[in-house]
Parts: structure tokens; C-alpha cells; sequence
């Protein structure tokens, strides 16, 4: 008795489907993709400017705990909300007399307006912020008082800015990237020797 042979299949049609299975998915399917802090960093310091001997009172200390509370000067418990305010209260006091930089840089802080209050920061060129943190600090609330910490220094050079040049110091920045001038970049660097900012992390605590 002869063998009947099987018929063969034709997969053809069966690879084109699959191929176009596969296609689908690729482009349906949403991956997660694991997104970075956008945050723009302290500003570089000039290496040859020497470090100065500080005061007490030039120094602003904002230290956040493992339980992510926000204390100032180790023992005054302050909001979010609060760190900006405070931080340009303690950064424009003008209570005093600054670092000579130059011959044309006025000693007193003439374009400051705050309290002048002897007992907080001389001059926004000696004041320094120091962050503190632990290493239970959440990320999150690190970054949130990075962020007022810098914010107040933008609020301060964008008032003086205004004041100056009728423009604020955000938008001279932007200009000048776009359509980059002698003219912008002197007075964005007059407005930065200004108000200098002076951000200083230390280490996590355990």
C-alpha cells in the first residue's frame, strides 16, 4: 500500500503575521525610563580669590534631618515655604563692610535693602549659606531647599538688575545665550559680583 504524504503547510503568511505582531507591540508598548533631577548646580568659585575668615554671623546654617525636617541655625524648625525669604533677608542685610574686590566696588553694600541688623551677615559678598543634611534626608526635600536656596539669589539679582539695566537678570541671561554681547556679559557679571552666590554642602551626616 503506497504512503500518502503529508501536505505541506505553508508558513509564509505566518511569519508575515508574527512579524507584524511584533511590530505593534514595539510601538504600543510604553517603556519606563528612569528620569534624572534637573537641577542647575552651584556656581564655580574663582580659585584664585582666597578663601576669608568668617563670622558666625555670615553663616547662614539650614540643616535638614532624617526626618526631613528643615531646622535654621540648629534649632528653629522653618517651612519650605519660608527658606527663600529667609535666605534673602540674611543674604541682603548689608549690615556692615564687604570684601574688597576692586577699587570701584563700594566697601558698603549701597544696593542692599535689607534690615542692616549688626547681629546678621555684613555684606552679600561675606554671606555664606551652608546646607546641611543627613544621610536619611529624602531627595526630594534636599532639592526642594537647593532650589529656594537658589531662588533667592535670582530674586536678588533680578531686583538689582531691574533696577539697574531695566531688565531682569533671567532674561539678560537668556539674550545672551541667543545673541551673546560684550555689553550683556559686563553686566551679568556686575550683577553676579553683586550678589555672589556662596552655597557651601557638607557632607551627609550619619
Amino acid at each position: 500500500m503506497a504512503r500518502r504524504e503529508l501536505p505541506e503547510i505553508n508558513a509564509g503568511s505566518m511569519a508575515d503575521i508574527a512579524f507584524l505582531l511584533l511590530i505593534f507591540f514595539l510601538v504600543t508598548t510604553t517603556m519606563d525610563v528612569d528620569t534624572g533631577i534637573s537641577r542647575k548646580l552651584p556656581e564655580k568659585q574663582d580659585p584664585d580669590i582666597k578663601p576669608p575668615i568668617l563670622k558666625e554671623k555670615n553663616v547662614f546654617i539650614i540643616t535638614v534631618n532624617r526626618n526631613n525636617d528643615i531646622l535654621v541655625e540648629g534649632e528653629i524648625f522653618m517651612t519650605i515655604d519660608k527658606v527663600r525669604e529667609e535666605a534673602i533677608n540674611f543674604i541682603d542685610n548689608g549690615g556692615g563692610l564687604g570684601n574688597p574686590i576692586d577699587d570701584a566696588e563700594p566697601a558698603e553694600c549701597d544696593w542692599c535693602e535689607g534690615a542692616k541688623d549688626p547681629a546678621s551677615s555684613d555684606h552679600p559678598n561675606k554671606a555664606v549659606i551652608s546646607l546641611e543634611s543627613d544621610r536619611g534626608t529624602s531627595y526630594g526635600t534636599y532639592i526642594a531647599v537647593q532650589n529656594e536656596l537658589v531662588g533667592a539669589y535670582t530674586v536678588l539679582r533680578n531686583r538689582l538688575s531691574e533696577k539697574l539695566y531695566n531688565m531682569s537678570y533671567t532674561q539678560m541671561l537668556k539674550d545672551n545665550k541667543n545673541h551673546p554681547s560684550e555689553r550683556l556679559k559686563n553686566q551679568i557679571t556686575n550683577i553676579k559680583k553683586k550678589y555672589p552666590q556662596i552655597i557651601s554642602e557638607a557632607e551627609p551626616t550619619k
